[in-house]
């Protein structure tokens, strides 16, 4: 048996979702006849040291001590909820369930399976019991619901039918209204100068008049309101201004000034307000949250149509993007910074202490520009502020 054969026959898969390195040997099953005798081929030693630092970060998945003993999926589910209700820290979902050969796919649960969570080999796993997922099988059938299999094409139907991993409403509204963009690219975007009537405060199916550079390869476009300043806290460094979605309109006629109508609006648009072409970026149906494999540390700069702080799914803008390594799914804790207190006790007098910062929610990076992002609040322990600092999660 030749060298690319034996490489043929094992598959080393190394799953690198959540910042763990997860060695799977899937068989050899790859050739139509299997071989009396197999040597094993020199590469298969090198993960020994994969294999001990699985068992080392494997320590760190920490199972809650309430955890359901059995859980069935409900429509609605998301898999950070019901990660949440077995694990301490949820983004290890895909580490606990990849290793669970009933679970092709990590990210594909569905209504109606039965989750158990067991102990293989001292380790956790989540179980889905088969016979109940076939009872349910059985009874759609019975139903009149027929199951045809499909080829390829049935993945697209699976991710429809299965469980999001984040509640997709939350920010489904955002992922294409968030705009950073420079002083150049105001300033330079065509503008309302006017409306029929000469209303002040304009809405769905107003007629206005536009001025500037218009695209006349485009007919709709996107309406903004000049946002606030995106400033880094600690440079003053200016990242960007963020332009505020109001609503989209219709070019009817192509002129100086031209003529639009108004086609939707989210918000009050007034005179003055910007141009911009639609966002035809492609829109994730799922997100894979996890932890960043650099090490990260800024701030919150902006509470998205907040003013004094968020809660759980709402957003928040920070003050690292694409140039610092931010991508989607991105996972970040973000801190209250400690007050300033004075010991009175001190044997050195009145002495002003730093008290620590203290976690106060973790965020999910869904939308990635240059210099910042926006991210979505899964959890929030306590408020979170503008300024708040967001680092890696720490166990």
């Amino acid at each position: 048996m030749n060298n690319s054969s034996q490489k043929s026959d094992l598959i080393l898969p190394f799953f690198l979702a959540t910042g763990l390195l997860t060695v799977t040997v899937l068989g050899a099953g790859c050739s139509a006849k299997k071989p009396d005798r197999v040597e094993a081929p020199p590469q298969v030693e090198e993960p020994a040291e994969a294999k001990q630092e699985v068992a080392v970060e494997n320590k760190d998945i920490r199972v809650k001590a309430q955890h359901p003993r059995q859980y069935t999926v409900k429509k609605g589910d998301t898999l950070w909820d019901i990660s949440s209700m077995f694990l301490e820290d949820p983004w290890y979902w895909p580490e606990i369930w990849s290793r669970n050969e009933q679970i092709k796919n990590p990210h594909l649960i569905f209504p109606g399976d039965v989750l158990t969570l067991k102990y293989v080999n001292g380790m956790p796993q989540i179980m889905v019991n088969e016979e109940a997922r076939q009872e349910i099988k059985q009874a759609a059938e019975e139903g009149g619901m027929r199951i045809v299999k499909l080829s390829p094409k049935v993945r697209s139907t699976s991710l429809e039918a299965s469980i999001p991993t984040i509640p997709g409403d939350a920010i489904r509204q955002f992922l294409t209204k968030p705009r950073v963009v420079t002083r150049e690219q105001l300033e330079e975007a065509p503008r309302i100068v006017a409306s029929d009537e000469n209303h002040l405060i304009l809405g769905q199916g107003d007629r206005v008049y536009v001025r500037g550079e218009i695209d006349k390869e485009r007919v709709r476009f996107s309406i903004f309101k000049p946002g606030d300043e995106l400033r880094d806290p600690d440079s003053n460094e200016l990242l960007g201004y963020e332009a505020k979605y109001a609503g989209e309109l219709r070019i009817t006629e192509y002129a100086d000034p031209a003529s639009a109508d108004l086609t939707y609006t989210e918000r009050e648009v007034l005179i003055g307000d910007r141009l911009l072409p639609e966002d035809k970026s492609k829109m994730e149906n799922l997100y894979f949250p996890h932890i960043p494999d650099i090490e990260v540390e800024g701030r919150v700069i902006s509470l998205y149509d907040a003013l004094f702080g968020v809660a759980q799914y709402q957003i928040v803008v920070i003050n690292r993007g694409e140039l610092d390594g931010m991508e989607v799914g991105h996972l970040l804790a973000t801190h209250t910074k400690g007050d300033v207190v004075r010991d009175r006790f001190s044997k050195r007098g009145n002495r002003e202490v730093q008290l620590p910062n203290e976690r106060s929610g973790l965020i999910m990076v869904f939308k990635t520009f240059e210099r910042v992002s926006y991210a979505l609040t899964l959890e929030s322990k306590r408020v979170i502020h503008k300024y708040d600092v967001v680092a890696n999660p720490r166990l």
